[in-house]
């Protein structure tokens, strides 16, 4: 089980690594982008294990992952600036943990993965965990929204259908306290905690043939807000979820099956979640124009939530999608 007792480290440990990863991101927006490698290379610890989105993979070592992710990214995007929307800190399997989503937002001076520059603003949307020790981060897993980038730069991939549900620039938090720098309390973080895991088992007790099998008006807030990546888009209430993504999603991958989480934490009122990866599931039907291929596949994914009483009010997800596709032989980078 992925159950978690949240009290593995003290709510004040756990707020100084907070505080240590908030001012350091904060130090490296007022640098110049030519000092960011030497800063980020002193964040991350030196055989660090970093783990982003297809097609920039794995990586270990700090020198090797600023060599490998950094560098080019900072040279096509060279005023970068890193904007949190959520920052969240917490306990899983005796690691501490931090998880982070928002934007970067820059001007796309030069090509980057292919995609051609814009020389405009683009606003680059990111979800990231990473375990963190006396301030430097040890393992981080990160998924960049690359599809939302090619949306932004008017290149959207000729293979696949326009997203369902719309693209806009995602909000963060309603309540906006998704950085808070107080520890919360105890309580609070196992409720949130908790409602999750049981929606979660809720999810898992689909039938095949209903959604009311799964009886998700029970966790979620009449106006919930659910945020996509790119290629599948936001919704809002149950039966919006249920038409932009949850519908056609299991129409693809009926026998899905969670696990294998790197990451669950509860602060305050929200749960972060990442697992690499999280689902596995067969490819029985047609999903993002690709038709089914019976293939087992496995996808990266990133949850972030937000309760409100005893619902859950919002949520910011993300999946590593064209890691995903490749699996279906669609290959949305070597098209470009």
């Amino acid at each position: 089980s992925d159950d978690n007792v949240m009290s593995q480290h003290s709510p004040s440990d756990l707020l100084a690594e907070k505080l240590a990863y908030l001012r350091a991101w904060s130090a490296l927006d007022k640098q110049a982008s030519v000092q960011w490698p030497h800063a980020l290379a002193e964040l991350y610890n030196t055989d660090v294990a970093w783990h982003g989105p297809h097609p920039i993979n794995s990586h270990f070592g700090a020198v090797n992952v600023v060599e490998k992710f950094w560098q080019p990214f900072l040279h096509s995007f060279p005023d970068l600036e890193r904007r949190d929307d959520i920052v969240i800190a917490g306990s899983f399997n005796s690691g501490k943990w931090i998880g982070a989503t928002g934007y970067y937002t820059a001007t796309f001076k030069h090509d980057w993965l292919g995609i051609r520059a814009t020389g405009g603003v683009v606003n680059i949307r990111y979800g990231e965990f990473s375990r963190v020790e006396s301030g430097r981060i040890h393992e981080v897993y990160v998924i960049v929204d690359i599809l939302d980038i090619m949306h932004q730069a008017g290149c959207w991939p000729v293979m696949l259908p326009r997203s369902r549900g719309p693209l806009d620039r995602v909000p963060g938090p309603a309540s906006r306290d998704g950085v808070s720098i107080v520890s919360a309390p105890l309580s609070k973080c196992n409720a949130s905690l908790t409602l999750v895991e049981a929606m979660i088992k809720g999810l898992m007790e689909y039938d095949g043939e209903t959604l009311d099998s799964m009886e998700m008006e029970r966790f979620w807030h009449p106006h919930m807000m659910w945020y996509g990546p790119a290629g599948i888009g936001s919704s809002r209430q149950l039966t919006g979820f249920q038409r932009v993504h949850q519908i056609p999603f299991l129409g693809a991958f009926p026998d899905r099956r969670g696990g294998d989480h790197k990451s669950r934490i509860g602060d305050g009122a929200f749960v972060g979640s990442t697992g690499w990866p999280s689902v596995r599931a067969t490819h029985l039907g047609p999903w993002q124009g690709v038709p089914a291929t019976n293939r087992a596949i496995s996808m990266r994914v990133m949850d972030f939530w937000r309760r409100e009483d005893n619902f859950l009010r919002e949520n910011w997800v993300f999946i590593d999608m064209i890691e995903l596709l490749l699996q279906m032989d669609v290959d949305v980078m070597g098209a470009i």
